[in-house]
């Protein structure tokens, strides 16, 4: 006879299901919005989004929800007071106490004052953006800054105000364990760019053509058919910034954008948001509105990500099967370039302003970059309208250039407009405990490469959903890594990832 969790456990997950279904209905919307949805319709809709955010908050922090936790554990030290409670089962409950615990310490008041402030100043960054004058968003920064530093407070930090905006996004990490794993990151990654610096530069001038439209969504289509993704609960879109958002593990929705004379930004991008789609997919369905269906983090959901794009997406194993399929679509244009200088061309290295366009070796600079940046934000020790300066000073501090315009400056992302202070490590993280996932997978796997050049993946995904995906937030980041490789995160697997493959592709 199947054992039956303890009653009070059912009723709590019966409640988060039903949130975790108003939070699927507004996931839909937020989509809608990005593919479909006429522009003249953002006004009902900000107010339907609006409407709904602010009913699903009312339903996470009303009386019977916190009560129903109460019976479970303390909201206030996190103790689990229930008997009976499977492994899994105790890690669901801490995992929703740990979310009210955060969520009451800020008022309702606040939070609308929050996002009324953000709204507001998101459309002056784009404004900003736009005719790249920092001065315009400076004083909204500002003000969303301050609110920053209060929200700090109310949640409580022990060492860095910092740390209480990482915990959002990667409970794991905090300021002091970023700077043990960026410090020698930093060190190793500069190094390996100065070395790529003075070794014969790759032409790649081949793949910035005009390349036709429906072809490249063709294309597209065609690369994500191949992954081991069901089309029965997926789907391909196109929108102004590729994205991926899941309303159910049986519901998940990619979207990708066109550049005409960039076509592998598409591709990149589609292998990119399938590896997020992938890893909601392989959620378990049955525990579905709960946390052991949601992903660990931002930092691993990332890893999934950038696993598909870069790790199996950039590797020369991938591309002996599907560049054919390029060539036969862009026969003009690539039919006579072989593999191996379309290989090295998509993996050039070139130190660039833009982050969401950086190489690997470049990438993780970028988000060492902002994090620096942030940090010294939220501490106070760099001023606002001191931010352009301090990015340029950087910028030639790590990557040897200086940008000349604002725009391709500390303008060019929105996260700061949204508030999202402490999202940008993940990004940097996501790599790093990609690399050190494959590097277990690889050992198991010691023929992977044989097997993907023949266009197997299926096995891929699978060591994926068994080794992460099926746990959903039954392990935290710290125990997820230890369990899977023995080893806590480091720069180390990275590392050797960057400097094995760019030591073959860059010669002196």
């Amino acid at each position: 006879m199947a054992r039956k969790a303890p009653q009070a456990y059912l009723d709590l997950k019966e409640a988060s299901v039903e949130i975790q279904t108003f939070n699927s209905i507004l996931s839909l919307l937020h989509w809608d919005q990005e593919t479909f949805m006429p522009q003249g319709a953002i006004v009902p809709r900000s107010e339907q989004i609006a409407l709904l955010s602010g009913y699903i908050h009312e339903l996470k922090t009303s009386r019977k929800y916190k009560s129903l936790i109460e019976k479970l554990a303390s909201i206030s030290t996190g103790r689990i007071k229930a008997k009976g409670l499977s492994a899994r089962e105790k890690a669901a409950v801490r995992e929703w106490t740990n979310e009210i615990f955060r969520l009451q310490k800020l008022s309702p008041k606040f939070v609308k004052q929050f996002s009324q402030l953000t709204s507001e100043a998101s459309q002056i960054w784009q404004s900003a953006k736009k005719e790249s004058n920092f001065k315009l968003f400076a004083p909204f920064l500002k003000r969303i800054l301050d609110m920053t530093r209060e929200k700090t407070s109310l949640y409580g930090y022990e060492e860095h105000p910092y740390d209480a905006l990482l915990g959002c996004y990667e409970p794991c990490m905090t300021s002091a364990k970023l700077q043990k794993i960026f410090t020698p990151l930093k060190k190793e990654l500069i190094r390996l760019l100065d070395q790529i610096r003075g070794s014969k530069q790759i032409d790649d001038r081949f793949l910035h053509g005009s390349f036709d439209a429906k072809k490249q969504i063709a294309l597209g289509e065609s690369l994500l058919s191949a992954l081991p993704i069901d089309p029965a609960y997926s789907r391909l879109d196109l929108s102004a910034h590729p994205f991926s958002i899941a309303m159910h593990p049986h519901d998940s929705r990619i979207t990708t954008r066109i550049l005409p004379k960039g076509f592998m930004s598409n591709l990149f991008s589609v292998l990119h948001e399938a590896g997020h789609s992938m890893y909601e997919m392989g959620l378990p369905t049955e525990q579905w509105g709960t946390p052991l269906a949601e992903a660990v983090s931002l930092s691993i959901h990332e890893s999934q990500s950038r696993w598909w794009e870069t790790l199996i997406g950039r590797s020369s194993a991938y591309w002996r099967h599907f560049y054919p399929l390029v060539q036969k679509t862009f026969p003009g244009k690539l039919g006579k370039v072989p593999l191996d200088r379309f290989y090295r061309a998509i993996n050039k290295v070139s130190p660039g302003f833009i982050r969401v366009e950086a190489d690997e070796v470049t990438y993780c600079l970028h988000v060492i970059l902002r994090f620096e940046i942030e940090s010294a934000l939220i501490s106070g020790d760099l001023q606002v309208y001191d931010l352009p300066e301090a990015w340029r000073s950087k910028m030639k501090e790590l990557l040897g250039i200086t940008p000349k315009t604002d725009r391709e400056g500390c303008l060019q992302d929105v996260h700061w407009s949204l508030g999202d202070f402490g999202y940008f490590p993940t990004y940097a993280l996501g790599n790093l405990f990609a690399a050190q996932f494959f590097s277990a997978f690889s050992k198991e796997h010691r023929d992977w490469e044989e097997r993907v050049s023949k266009g197997d993946l299926a096995f891929v995904r699978d060591w994926l959903k068994v080794q992460i995906h099926s746990h959903g937030k039954q392990y935290n980041s710290e125990e997820l890594v230890k369990r899977i490789t023995g080893k806590p995160l480091s720069a180390d697997a990275y590392c050797r990832y960057l400097k094995a493959k760019y030591s073959e592709i860059y010669t002196p």
